[in-house]
């Protein structure tokens, strides 16, 4: 399979420096040459994001930081997945942190239309609007936006209204809910498993029921947007917001595997890796460990 690189070195939606260099650390660390023991694959290099004095952050919203950084960048992340989907390859964008995921799941809505399904593999919803965010930080929001909730900044980039319909979301590992967003959630019918269930369900059974979910409405086209922060701390302590008692590296590994050999997986996303904050490489060395995988798995995707 022919697969495209895209880095998209961006931190103002976490608001944490760091994650901005995620792309390119994991470029030193080999991620090309191991994608291409079984595939094709053509770095596009990096997209490009202005930069912002950080006193300005909130120069274009009260309550939203970095705003038009953040959507400059996504419409020109957006066409990169579009064109990579339309040539027939495989858009892997790294992050960079997940305010990425508007560009990338608008670049999949114009090819695939209302054919698509979101997994939201994150510890967190990400589906908060203006009203509901505690903090400010987009990265909180995309999954929101890419459902048409939000300001019209953020809903219509790329092409006008929802990318996405909420009921063909699927979150997977959450554990840190802000209260307003577990009202949104809840009123949008998305379907959520938190680390919890994966526990107790196990990943097969979570798998089973989206599929059967997906096969029942005919949908054929899976968008995976993967934070590492859904895996516990002491395998990815170089993440900007983690969170404790998390998914293992072997849940994540069953979950992709689960996924892949559906043959319905588009494109992925890897996201929120801050070399900044690793220890002793330990999050950078998971992360390959999982690009491994993820070779071995979009190589079955033929």
């Amino acid at each position: 399979m022919n697969i495209n690189i895209i880095g998209m070195p961006l931190f103002y939606g976490s608001d944490i420096w760091g994650v901005n260099n995620g792309p390119n650390k994991l470029r030193e660390a080999g991620i090309k040459e191991i994608l291409s023991k079984y595939n094709h694959v053509f770095d596009m290099g990096n997209i490009y994001v202005a930069s912002c004095d950080s006193r300005e952050k909130y120069y274009y919203s009260e309550k939203a930081k970095y705003l038009k950084e953040i959507v400059d960048s996504n419409v020109n992340l957006a066409n990169n997945v579009y064109l990579a989907l339309k040539n027939e390859s495989f858009p892997f964008t790294i992050g960079g942190d997940h305010s990425l995921a508007l560009g990338t799941i608008a670049g999949t809505a114009k090819y695939y239309e209302d054919n698509l399904a979101i997994i939201w593999i994150d510890a967190h919803g990400d589906f908060n609007n203006l009203e509901t965010t505690p903090s400010g930080n987009i990265h909180g929001m995309p999954l929101a936006a890419s459902a048409g909730i939000g300001i019209n900044r953020l809903t219509d980039i790329y092409f006008n209204g929802p990318k996405i319909k909420s009921e063909n979301i699927f979150i997977i590992g959450a554990r840190d809910l802000d209260e307003g967003e577990n009202v949104l959630l809840r009123e949008n019918n998305v379907n959520v498993w938190t680390t919890n269930d994966v526990k107790k369900l196990g990943e097969e059974k979570i798998i089973k029921s989206i599929l059967s979910n997906l096969n029942n409405k005919d949908i054929q086209n899976i968008h995976i947007s993967f934070d590492i922060d859904s895996i516990s701390p002491e395998y990815m302590p170089g993440t900007g917001t983690p969170v404790k008692d998390g998914l293992s590296l072997d849940n994540v590994i069953n979950i992709l595997k689960g996924l892949f050999n559906s043959k319905k997986v588009r494109a992925l996303d890897l996201v929120e890796f801050n070399p900044e904050l690793d220890n002793d490489d330990v999050t950078l060395k998971n992360c390959i460990n999982i690009v491994k995988e993820i070779s071995n798995l979009i190589n079955v995707e033929k």
